[in-house]
């Protein structure tokens, strides 16, 4: 694996890979490096770096393999210098695993058998083609547990059979041809129907392989986890075996013996392992297609607009449950709670009224959060019929995964005094305040954004979802003296042990007064001060710097510009005027280039600004449920999930509607991501109804 090949896919240096590839053997942490090491990599960004990490994991996979690949035919005392040289051609796993086929051991077949009864000479004559009448001969080898002419030949064809499947440009012939005219077919299992109406679209299916969609693959892969359905993908047999003929006959007329073989070899060798490979190939494709849709909603969710340090009464509605009431000042911090019942079948709505109205002044609520579960339309009624004293902007807020936070070990630590309800709640209004805050409180897959998250390998959606965490926390900073440990130990170079520390040192010694002040935190090293300290932000610190994302490493240097220039770091910081002012350029070393210069410039013009949008509020249709919808209506909503075949959109019902890759736009879309983006606000045209089936189609074209 050259680093050629990753040069050339991401469009950048093989100086800037090796500057990379170095700062990572360092300890460097991926936002550290795209955020505070632009001028040495050339200005990579985060996406840039993860596939880097990607490509030297890969490549150190690769090599393990080769290894192992060589210590296995040391072992069998067959690694000569050809076999060497072979080994170290090899470029990709694919050729690496080709290379390694006729070596490997394996579990003991028919043609070991053949060959140990003395029929490799037969074989090699039929292999030959020179017009050896093998049926003739047959008989002399009718010895060693072989009792007819007949097993005499099966024998032989088990052999060819065997010898013509490794023929490495006969396989990847064969592996092109399930490539480009394989198709996947189902077929529903008998008895099944009932068990798996879900997957009806797929109890007949077929479709080309290079045709598939990951949505369509993964849905048929539950399938068949699930026995609902088998699945077989191939291409015509014919084709393959005129394949395979045109490269081992070498006459006119094919011998009768050798077209068995031919035929056995694609049937028992061929079609088995290529089948298994490509429908691995075609897992792993998929699975990373849909990783990354999950995680660009997680990304998109993480950075939505907050509300900021407001007070807020956040509201987890219901009917006979109830609707749960908690009050939260600006830091989020549980001031009261209660319960009330406006709904059928209690119906105290005007008690629910007053309750509120007193709730809201007692504790100078700002605004009110709203979760979008069952009730929340009828609620979110309620409280707009309310006339409060003071203007409360009031929010509806998406509660999926609130219910896991509640009764999870976080929860409990945070609220050990309060019951599921009360911290669910509390979770709802956070959530309004800072999604992402409170978000990384709970296991991504809770949240409901993505598509078939608990079908795809596990162990590269967590590695790939914690990335982007760590991204997104990163890229706005936090505050050092009112994070939460959970938030803390997504920033660079922490960690949870050091997050633990962190807090335990705040809540024994009192706030941060600087970021310097990292270093006394127990087991808080250099390493970790300078990948972390630029992420973490300290308000009204004594240095004005340290509210910035200006690194400490940089202060020294704003300092002298500031003295150049005759002002002070007081003084010019949020000052765009001044700091336009100054002749940047004359800053420039060869340790501090133009992209940092640059980054200090904006941070001073702008310091500690937030890159998430401002929030806005938003108000559903007056409609209750899916038979207050006609075809041609006109509804807005808020998208809620996107996939690759399309996006989920929430219009105030039970039931969301879905906008088809087709319905997004007027030209054609290949990724719904390229147009729509989570938590966006539409005005969707209704285009289908199936009040049977629940299914909503909406169109955004024109």
């Amino acid at each position: 694996m050259n680093i050629k090949s990753i040069v050339s896919e991401l469009n950048i240096k093989e100086w800037q890979f090796e500057k990379a590839e170095s700062l990572l053997q360092e300890g460097a942490t991926l936002p550290f490096i795209a955020r505070y090491r632009k001028d040495f990599t050339g200005g990579l960004t985060d996406i840039e770096l993860e596939k880097i990490v990607s490509f030297i994991q890969n490549r150190k996979q690769f090599r393990d393999r080769k290894e192992a690949i060589k210590s296995s035919l040391e072992k069998q005392a067959i690694f000569t210098q050809e076999l060497s040289t072979k080994l170290n051609n090899c470029k990709n796993t694919q050729e690496l695993e080709d290379f390694y086929l006729p070596y490997k051991p394996r579990r003991k077949t028919k043609a070991d058998t053949a060959i140990e009864q003395g029929l490799e000479p037969l074989a090699k004559m039929l292999m030959a083609q020179n017009g050896t009448d093998i049926n003739a001969l047959a008989s002399n080898y009718i010895k060693n547990g072989l009792k007819s002419k007949d097993d005499v030949i099966e024998g032989v064809i088990e052999i060819a059979a065997l010898w013509i499947s490794e023929r490495l440009n006969v396989r990847q012939r064969i592996r092109n041809l399930f490539w480009k005219q394989g198709v996947l077919k189902t077929k529903l299992v008998k008895g099944k129907e009932q068990e798996g109406v879900k997957f009806k679209d797929y109890f007949n299916f077929e479709e080309r392989v290079s045709r598939l969609r990951s949505h369509r693959f993964l849905a048929i892969y539950r399938a068949q986890s699930e026995g609902i359905i088998r699945v077989s993908l191939a291409p015509e047999k014919k084709q393959a075996i005129e394949i395979i003929s045109s490269n081992v006959v070498r006459t006119n007329s094919i011998d009768s013996i050798l077209e068995k073989a031919i035929v056995k070899s694609y049937s028992r060798f061929f079609k088995p392992s290529i089948e298994t490979e490509i429908r691995k190939e075609l897992k792993d494709k998929f699975d990373d297609e849909s990783i990354q849709v999950f995680a660009n909603n997680l990304n998109q969710l993480l950075l939505q607009a907050p509300l900021g340090g407001k007070r807020v009464l956040a509201v987890d509605p219901g009917f006979k449950s109830g609707c749960k009431l908690v009050c939260l000042n600006e830091n989020g911090e549980l001031l009261a709670n209660a319960n009330i019942y406006p709904h059928p079948p209690q119906r105290e709505s005007e008690i629910a009224k007053k309750k509120i109205e007193t709730l809201v002044e007692q504790y100078k609520i700002e605004a009110i959060a709203v979760g979008n579960g069952t009730a929340s339309r009828e609620t979110e009624h309620l409280l707009k019929s309310i006339h409060f004293k003071n203007d409360v902007a009031i929010y509806v807020v998406n509660e999926a995964g609130a219910s896991v936070y509640s009764a999870s070990k976080i929860a409990r630590e945070e609220f050990p005094d309060f019951d599921v309800t009360v911290r669910g709640s509390v979770s709802i209004g956070r959530r309004l305040m800072d999604p992402l805050a409170e978000l990384v409180k709970i296991d991504p897959k809770s949240i409901g954004v993505g598509q078939y998250q608990h079908d795809v390998n596990q162990t590269k959606l967590k590695t790939k979802l914690d990335n982007t965490i760590i991204n997104c926390v990163n890229k706005v900073g936090v505050n050092l003296n009112t994070s939460s440990k959970y938030l803390l130990s997504y920033i660079a170079g922490i960690g949870p042990q050091l997050a633990e520390n962190i807090v335990t040192y705040r809540s024994e010694n009192g706030n941060f007064k600087s970021r310097k002040g990292l270093l006394k935190v127990p087991k808080l090293g250099n390493k970790a001060f300078e990948q972390a300290s630029g992420f973490l932000r300290i308000s009204n610190a004594k240095n004005p710097l340290d509210n910035s994302g200006v690194h400490p490493e940089n202060y020294k240097l704003v300092e002298r510009i500031c003295k150049e220039n005759k002002t002070s770091v007081l003084n010019i910081i949020g000052n765009k005027q001044l700091v336009d002012a100054i002749n940047w350029s004359n800053y420039k070393t060869q340790e501090v280039g133009e992209l940092t210069l640059t980054d200090i410039q904006n941070e001073l013009s702008q310091p500690n600004r937030d890159p998430r949008s401002q929030l806005k509020t938003f108000e559903f249709a007056q409609i209750n449920s899916i038979n207050d919808l006609s075809v041609g209506m006109s509804v807005p909503g808020i998208v809620n999930n996107v996939t690759n075949f399309g996006a989920f959109v929430d219009i105030g019902i039970k039931e969301n509607g879905l906008i088809h890759i087709s319905e997004l736009a007027n030209e054609y879309v290949s990724n719904p991501s390229s147009v729509i983006s989570l938590q966006q606000q539409v005005v969707a045209k209704i285009i289908s109804l199936d009040v049977v089936r629940k299914r909503i189609n909406l169109s955004l074209k024109d």
